[in-house]
């Protein structure tokens, strides 16, 4: 995650070993996108430059290690898989462009992407119109998959994660009295502050005041100033990493000591890096914790680390080898990768054991799953708690 991986158009067909939905496969015949043994095409997008870049990095290393002992027991349906990954350099109009390409020219079979729901949508009703199916790895906003019924993801939605969060803020913070600081330009910033705030109201509690700005600013004084006179007990800031940093750090430095807590855009080594010490005592809700204690877990971060230079993977790692997972699964349900039968069969996952729970995917192609807690203290990443859905 954290090497820089420059723009590039990459077929990756690697091999080591995994789950046992890889050992079942047997051959079979396909002829909508060439014969046994041809390869699988799948068609991979994410910010690998750019201010999210973390996202997109860690996302694809978790993709390639699927894929890569995918090959390694054999493939699916007696095929292995070449993973065609373009960079969207975290800019918008930037997914559009390289997912028409893989769906087009490249013939992909399917879409494994974006981590930013802004960049998902921009996507997904080229993914819908061309009937590619389309799995978000973490895109957290409802509207990524209402384009169409082609796109899935194998992360929870905002209206589960705001409630989480809402019920954080009363249960374990108490507070009753709440600021709320969100990126304009983001939506799902936009739509995490939303269910967060319905949630949060509806039980009781008070937005004391809601400041705004957007993406790429790098001053929050002002909002921070108008937040502080409003007294609240704990601010909510649902943005992505390298604003939630500088945001911090700036509150502390104008003397506010109050909880900060986010969402799963929170989730990247950096936020230490950008908010050092003032992070402490912040808290953010994601998709899993590399200190879970459960075997496949283990074994997962175990074989990520031995893969990428002793890097503890994150959630963002740990959705993008699930997104894979759940595609393969749905392939050899499916008995083949036709684009019809491969949607009905990604549409009838239930109970998928995977490294962030068990995946069911609803009647609008959403993941139902647990979310987990994480606080930073003395400059750690701490499991706080999990919250079921």
């Amino acid at each position: 995650m954290k090497a820089l991986l420059t723009r590039r158009h990459a077929l990756t067909a690697i091999a080591v070993s995994t789950v046992s939905i890889l050992t079942a496969c047997k051959k079979a015949d396909d002829t909508s996108k060439g014969g046994a043994g041809d390869a699988i095409k799948v068609g991979e997008f994410a910010s690998l430059t750019g201010k999210e870049a973390t996202f997109g990095q860690s996302s694809h290393k978790g993709t390639l290690l699927a894929i890569e002992e995918l090959n390694a027991a054999g493939g699916v349906l007696g095929r292995k898989f070449e993973l065609i990954t373009e960079d969207t350099q975290s800019k918008q109009g930037e997914s559009a462009s390289v997912v028409r390409k893989l769906v087009s020219r490249d013939k992909v079979i399917a879409i494994l992407g974006e981590v930013a729901s802004g960049r998902s949508m921009e996507a997904a009703p080229i993914c819908q119109n061309a009937k590619v199916p389309m799995i978000s790895p973490s895109s957290t906003n409802p509207k990524v998959t209402e384009v169409g019924d082609f796109v899935f993801r194998v992360c929870f939605i905002d209206p589960f994660q705001g409630t989480v969060m809402a019920l954080f803020a009363k249960n374990t913070l108490k507070a009753k009295n709440v600021a709320v600081l969100t990126d304009a330009a983001a939506p799902y910033s936009v739509g995490l502050a939303t269910f967060f705030k319905e949630k949060f109201i509806a039980d009781g509690g008070k937005i004391s005041v809601e400041q705004k700005f957007s993406s790429g600013d790098k001053d929050f004084k002002a909002q921070l100033t108008a937040i502080k006179a409003s007294n609240p007990e704990a601010i909510f800031a649902p943005c992505y990493y390298t604003e939630a940093g500088l945001i911090t750090q700036q509150a502390r430095q104008l003397g506010i000591n109050l909880p900060i807590f986010g969402g799963d855009g929170w989730e990247a080594p950096e936020l230490l890096t950008i908010g050092g010490k003032a992070m402490d005592g912040t808290f953010y809700s994601t998709h899993y914790s590399p200190e879970d204690k459960a075997e496949m877990v283990q074994t997962f971060v175990k074989k990520f680390k031995a893969r990428w230079n002793n890097e503890v993977p994150d959630a963002m790692a740990a959705l993008g080898y699930d997104s894979a997972l759940v595609l393969a699964d749905a392939i050899k349900r499916a008995g083949g990768t036709d684009g019809q039968k491969l949607r009905d069969a990604l549409a009838a996952t239930k109970d998928f054991v995977g490294i962030t729970g068990k995946t069911t995917l609803d009647a609008k192609r959403n993941a139902t799953k647990p979310a987990v807690i994480i606080e930073v203290r003395d400059g750690k990443f701490v499991y706080k708690e999990t919250v079921n859905p």
